[in-house]
């Protein structure tokens, strides 16, 4: 992120959620006021691919059938090194794919809530087929909008992307890697309001009935809505 914000030369930059020393993959990185919205990033659910490594011999479908036991609302907690309060936490796995197996080693695809430790889910996995497991590899392939197959540029890709625009104003190349602040929000519910409505709630007034133009359906009690 500090080299993103001495590239850019903002005052201002932020992540959409950490990655672990060694873990790889898709890391947003919001830009001055946009940085504003960023915490919209950060609580969205997260895809990960990892390679786990089983400490002993079992069949694909033990392990696949293991696996998704796992789907739903588990219990974790923290690992010792973490920089949170190690007490029993719930997490949402929405989605958990065994997409390949090779001797004791399995690749697996995991989507779920933010905060979930994938070593620690690659341990209970182990655990349960009761040959025990560890994590080898973790890549990050999806934060809320952000898809790695869409979105992923690397430094390299930023600096020449500045570069071409310092030198010749040829923006083009970095439209594709700097994107609108909007897209933080595109996978949030929305509530679509009239013109009339925009000055009162800029200015921190509730939104009533008659300021609502259209909305979508996915809206729940307590969740964020995003405002347009």
């Amino acid at each position: 992120v500090a080299w993103v914000k001495k590239m850019f030369g903002v005052e201002k930059a932020g992540h959409g959620g950490t990655l672990d020393p060694k873990v790889t993959g898709v890391l947003p990185v919001g830009l001055a006021n946009s940085t504003k919205v960023i915490g919209n990033v950060i609580h969205s659910v997260k895809e990960y691919v990892m390679v786990i490594q089983l400490h002993g011999d079992v069949a694909e479908q033990d392990l696949r059938r293991v696996a998704g036991y796992f789907r739903g609302e588990i219990y974790q907690r923290p690992p010792l090194r973490s920089s949170v309060k190690r007490a029993i936490r719930v997490r949402r796995i929405h989605e958990i794919e065994v997409l390949e197996v090779r001797g004791r080693f399995a690749l697996i695809r995991v989507l779920s809530d933010p905060g979930t430790y994938m070593r620690k889910l690659a341990h209970d996995i182990g655990l349960l087929l009761g040959v025990g497991a560890h994590m080898r590899e973790l890549r990050r392939t999806r934060t809320g909008p952000y898809r790695e197959d869409e979105t992923l540029v690397r430094l390299q890709d930023v600096s020449e992307a500045l570069l071409l625009w310092r030198s010749n104003g040829d923006e083009r190349y970095l439209r594709r890697i700097v994107l609108p602040v909007e897209t933080s929000i595109a996978h949030l519910p929305k509530i679509m309001i009239l013109d009339t409505a925009v000055d009162a709630i800029a200015h921190g007034a509730n939104l009533a009935a008659p300021g609502v133009a259209r909305l979508t359906r996915d809206i729940a009690k307590g969740s964020t809505v995003a405002i347009l």
